[in-house]
């Protein structure tokens, strides 16, 4: 069985494989020819290849999850049969080795025991022999099986697996707009990184004659862009009762509430802040891009639609190249989806077929994540939704904004995959029995490095919806 389901894992990721690279092959074109939208036949296999995927990633977690668990059962009975052998063979006396990494994980959600609490008695130094044995016994597994996470700084120990899967669970919800944008690995040493962007580029023409100079123009890289690498941190006070003989698992809420907070907000700074004092230059910020003003004091989807059109005509024309998404706030999106004609029929389908849908601005249906939290499509682009977006912003603060993008555009250095660095104790309060928890990590992003290839719609036409 075990053999019938890898086979049946491997066919399914083959056939990803296949369908993305048509995906990417159609985008492709689209992109080489500075379309802005897909023609029919295009749209009916972009909508055909995507709902596909959309059904291959579906399936994917049960296939995984029950070979998983058929590995997980077939190690155990190994590991059990090993160590049947070993006491058989064993000579009077000596204890047989036992082989850690062959059994389940020492901290999981079943087991009462919290690695919280066994790593600050390990280093307060009044940890127990079975507390250390825990500590040794999960220290050996996680690194005889190499996992690649970050390391804590309770000396050396490796943050249990079942805490990263569920820590970055909650990181890829909390930041829909980082991942969606061109990501990159963070350089080991520094707080900048510097990008040489072009003022004058080279030059052809054709050939005046024979033996004739060719045309020619020294390339200008002189306008650098210098990106400042941030430092984001949390931390949160827990009493020590709390860890020693509080309610189990409460490694998980700690992580996943100080993680989501984490992740929150160095996606709000990727949008909001201004690149002064050492910050990130976020899109609200970004000098030069493009803008259009939607004034409207009774603002409508219809009316919207025009402004829509020019942001990524605006793209299309300045970047060279088309616009790829839309960014908006969950507000924003419901205002479309709730739009209706005068026959009461909605302006935006849900979940229809584009090849015969008939008279709409776009498509709604359920989202999908990984690149971004994709609820649909307007004017043929995917539509991503990120309430880390402002509402209060404009004159009467309470309007919101519409970002036409190309996100590969933006760049966004991180380390890992975008957790935090270190989950450590410090600063004990000794006088209060309270301990510090804090998570940092390091992170830089520009929206400045093509400006071009962002249109910011804004005015009056954005202020809070009503339905």
């Amino acid at each position: 069985m075990l053999k019938a389901l890898r086979d049946k894992l491997k066919g399914l990721l083959d056939e990803r494989a296949e369908r993305q690279a048509a995906l990417d092959a159609v985008l492709e074109t689209v992109e080489t020819e500075a379309r802005s939208s897909l023609t029919e036949a295009e749209e009916t296999e972009f909508r055909s290849i995507t709902e596909r995927l959309s059904e291959i990633d579906a399936e994917r977690p049960e296939l995984e999850a029950r070979i998983a668990e058929l590995e997980e059962l077939d190690a155990r009975a190994s590991a059990a049969d090993a160590a049947r052998a070993e006491l058989d063979n064993a000579p009077e006396g000596r204890t047989p080795i036992v082989r850690v990494g062959e059994e389940p994980g020492i901290y999981r959600p079943d087991v009462r025991a919290s690695f919280f609490a066994d790593a600050l008695a390990r280093r307060e130094g009044r940890a127990n022999g079975a507390t250390l044995e825990r500590l040794s016994a999960h220290e050996q597994r996680e690194r005889l099986e190499a996992r690649d996470v970050a390391t804590s700084a309770f000396g050396g120990l490796v943050v249990p697996q079942y805490l990263v899967d569920e820590f970055a669970d909650v990181l890829r919800n909390g930041r829909a707009y980082l991942n969606s944008v061109r990501r990159l690995p963070l350089p080991d040493e520094g707080m900048t990184i510097v990008i040489p962007r072009g003022q004058t580029g080279s030059s052809t023409a054709a050939q005046a004659t024979q033996n004739s100079a060719v045309s020619e123009t020294n390339v200008d890289f002189d306008n650098d862009l210098t990106v400042n690498v941030r430092t984001f941190a949390g931390q949160e006070d827990v009493s020590r009762q709390t860890l020693e003989r509080g309610t189990p698992g409460i490694d998980r809420l700690v992580y996943a509430d100080l993680v989501a907070d984490y992740a929150e907000t160095v996606d709000a700074s990727a949008i909001a802040d201004d690149g002064t004092s050492g910050t990130h230059v976020g899109l609200l910020n970004v000098t030069g891009e493009n803008t259009v003003t939607y004034t409207d004091a009774s603002p409508t989807v219809a009316e919207a639609w025009p402004k829509l059109a020019n942001a990524v005509t605006q793209i299309a024309n300045n970047r060279k190249r088309p616009a790829l998404a839309w960014l908006m706030h969950g507000r924003r999106w419901g205002w479309f989806i709730s739009a209706l004609d005068s026959a009461g029929r909605p302006l935006v389908g849900i979940n229809q077929d584009a090849s015969v849908a008939m008279n709409i601005l776009g498509m709604s249906r359920a989202a999908e994540f990984g690149e971004g939290q994709i609820v649909g499509t307007l004017q043929g682009l995917p539509v991503i939704i990120d309430n880390n977006i402002p509402t209060n912003l404009g004159s009467g603060t309470d309007e919101d904004r519409i970002f036409a993008l190309r996100p590969s555009d933006q760049i966004l250095w991180e380390e890992g995959n975008g957790m935090p660095r270190e989950l450590r104790f410090d600063d004990v309060g000794s006088a209060s029995l309270t301990v510090k928890l804090l998570v940092y990590g390091y992170s830089a992003f520009t929206g400045d490095r093509r400006p071009e290839g962002q249109t910011t719609i804004a005015g009056t036409g954005l202020i809070a919806p009503t339905f």
